[in-house]
């Protein structure tokens, strides 16, 4: 059968069972709402905050620019699966900031967003305050699902809640569009539309209800957002227009024919076995009224019920990520928090044996 075959390569290997063990402790690790602090930082302020991750209900990229770069029109919707994180503020005498992580293989040194989101809010305000960082993750690398610029957008907005506030929302906005083009996303309140490479963020209302179940499956393989980008052919692109797939979908719910990604095409040329898995989820799910691949992928999510297909439980599937999630927003002034425990990701990073 082609999809068992094409999904070989990713079984588990010697190691996986040490990575699921990870993942069920990472799950069952103690959940924070969002927290406010003083307004001014002193030593040994600290602030813990939830990290969440976005999806993309759709995405039409609409030109290559000729800075390499391309210009989007793109659904965000913040999701409430995410990662924790402790911030602290460190005394005066602190030469660098810190980063802790619990996920091997993620750097913590200035190559990381959250390290060069400090920088940039200390170059913006002119702030000297160093930071502290103990990142949980639960994202999972290379899934589409912006957990790496989420987690910079939240190091973003803790420094200023930990400095006082000097800088406004919408200058965080502004700033954090020089960092990546995914942190901006998470400074709307949680639904957006986003255009140019994905920094001009304009609020939305959200077009699904907030309870309507998902479910996100990711292979453990991940995929290069930048590779996607460049193997994309523009003439297979669909022509949908953004503004029109918007009124749709909060018209007619999340059907296939509004579940636009034209990054599929890319990430299914280099990995048939990620289209052959959307495929059987359409095939096979429990009535999901759409499938779809979420940024460049390699995660795939599923619309209308959060029960993973029986179909997981088989050994060549026994190595994804599987997770249910929810759509959530933010009030003004506030930021995400984080789903009660046996909410919707409180199971997150669990395996199909876990959640089924």
């Amino acid at each position: 059968m082609q999809t068992a075959a094409q999904l070989r390569a990713w079984q588990p290997t010697a190691g996986s069972a040490q990575r699921q063990q990870q993942r069920q402790r990472l799950a069952a690790a103690p959940r924070r709402s969002a927290v406010r602090v003083a307004a001014t930082a002193s030593s040994g302020a600290d602030l813990h905050l939830f990290s969440p991750c976005k999806i993309n209900l759709f995405l039409r990229v609409v030109r290559r620019r000729e800075d390499g770069y391309h210009d989007l029109a793109s659904l965000f919707h913040v999701i409430d699966l995410g990662d924790d994180m402790a911030f602290e503020a460190l005394a005066g005498t602190a030469a660098a900031d810190a980063l802790t992580c619990n996920m091997v293989g993620v750097p913590t040194d200035g190559s990381n967003l959250v390290i060069k989101a400090f920088n940039m809010f200390r170059s913006k305000t002119g702030q000297k305050q160093r930071f502290a960082v103990d990142l949980q993750k639960r994202v999972p690398h290379g899934a589409g699902l912006g957990g790496g610029s989420a987690n910079a957008a939240t190091a973003l907005w803790a420094a200023n809640e930990l400095c006082g506030r000097p800088a406004s929302n919408e200058q965080l906005l502004a700033w954090s569009g020089e960092i990546g083009s995914d942190i901006s996303v998470f400074f709307s309140n949680g639904a957006a539309y986003c255009t140019g490479r994905g920094e001009v963020v304009e609020d939305v209302a959200p077009p699904l209800p907030l309870d309507t179940p998902l479910l996100l499956v990711k292979p453990p393989v991940g995929l290069s957002t930048p590779d996607i980008f460049r193997a994309l052919d523009l003439n297979r692109r669909s022509t949908a227009d953004g503004r029109e797939l918007l009124a749709r979908l909060a018209a007619e719910g999340a059907v296939q024919e509004l579940a636009v990604n034209d990054l599929e095409q890319p990430a299914f040329d280099r990995l048939p076995a990620l289209l052959a898995l959307k495929q059987r989820l359409q095939a096979e799910g429990p009535g999901f009224s759409s499938v779809f691949m979420t940024g460049s992928g390699s995660t795939i999510v599923c619309v209308g019920a959060d029960e993973p297909p029986a179909f997981l439980q088989e050994a060549q599937y026994s190595d994804m990520f599987v997770s249910p999630a929810r759509l959530i927003t933010r009030q003004p002034g506030e930021w995400y928090a984080a789903p009660a425990r046996g909410g919707a990701a409180a199971g997150a990073a669990a395996t199909p044996a876990a959640v089924a």
